[in-house]
């Protein structure tokens, strides 16, 4: 089966591409965000292949994945007229909560005739408003990095991209009150701009936070360093950087916000919205090196079991055959 889907979420992508179908992802001379192509820092094998917009508008295609509310419009472009949902089966994914009016926010999927909205957490699903759209959830599935922690460096990770723009809905007002806790190493996209906030500023020039962008191969062993993941997310959908930091081994405490508690069982870390709990156990993970070690073992079992990339592509594989009948 040929897949149209474009290069929208890095982690994402490189765990859909893993299975058997041959995807097509768009890829545009200024490789804007339309037309990515393939991954640069993620492995994708070699069935996930780049197609020009110009080759997709003769191109067989079985089924358009949607992710973006303006896709169904330049899949129809693209496609030579043909319309996803109508022409060719569609589904869209939803990676995201709401971000407004909710729980009363309309998907851009409900007004989409024929096509299903598929969501990777069960909390999105609940809070989307999907009109009488076929809904569906596939929760995440993850590659495993492996068992990479060996956290030999008494220090919290934190994964988070654009932390200055996205502010409070990925907690970064939160940092300041962890660093009194743990020296925190935040690892992502445009982390650099911490040291421009005054509350992090002198924390900054004391290396008790310190930013880092590392392409994927690269940033999993640096976390894998670290004592303890960190994450302080208020209000995105369940992050993969915290189920990668589950299946590397790692102990996690993270706010009990969305749907964090599903994904991290007892004795796997620390799940709560009292931040001074949450900093008490990173406190004690920096301590206890032992104690760290085995909640990370248990971290890992559950991610393998809950979000390993064979029930994700298994999960899919289903739905697929049902929506391309």
């Amino acid at each position: 089966m040929r897949i149209l889907l474009w290069h929208v979420h890095g982690s994402w992508t490189t765990a859909f591409v893993q299975g058997p179908h041959t995807c097509l992802v768009p890829v545009t001379p200024e490789r804007g965000p339309d037309g990515l192509g393939r991954a640069a820092t993620f492995d994708w094998p070699e069935r996930a292949r780049e197609v020009s917009p110009g080759e997709l508008a003769g191109a067989e295609v079985d089924l358009v994945l949607l992710q973006r509310p303006h896709e169904a419009r330049l899949a129809e472009r693209w496609l030579g007229g043909r319309r996803p949902g109508r022409d060719v089966p569609a589904v869209y994914v939803e990676h995201n909560t709401p971000q407004a009016d909710v729980p009363y926010t309309r998907h851009p999927a409900a007004d989409l005739p024929g096509v299903t909205l598929v969501h990777v957490t069960h909390f999105n699903s609940l809070l989307w408003d999907a009109g009488s759209a076929p809904t569906a959830v596939i929760e995440h599935g993850v590659v495993d990095p492996g068992p990479l922690y060996t956290g030999e460096l008494a220090r919290a990770a934190v994964v988070v991209n654009d932390p200055v723009a996205r502010g409070r809905t990925v907690g970064t007002d939160l940092l300041p009150r962890f660093v009194e806790a743990a020296p925190l190493d935040v690892f992502g996209m445009r982390t650099d701009a911490l040291g421009a906030r005054p509350e992090l500023r002198t924390a900054v020039q004391r290396g008790r936070v310190r930013t880092r962008d590392l392409p994927q191969r690269e940033l999993h062993r640096a976390m894998a360093r670290r004592r303890v993941y960190l994450h302080p997310v208020r209000w995105t959908s369940l992050g993969l950087s915290l189920l990668e930091a589950m299946h590397m081994g790692m102990p996690v405490v993270a706010l009990d916000t969305t749907e964090t508690s599903r994904a991290v069982p007892e004795g796997a870390g620390v799940v709560s919205n009292h931040p001074e709990r949450l900093a008490d156990a990173v406190r004690g993970f920096l301590a206890d090196p032992a104690h760290a070690r085995a909640a990370g073992e248990q971290a890992r079992a559950a991610a393998l079991a809950r979000y390993g990339l064979p029930r994700f592509l298994d999960d899919w594989e289903r739905l697929i055959k049902e929506v391309s009948r």
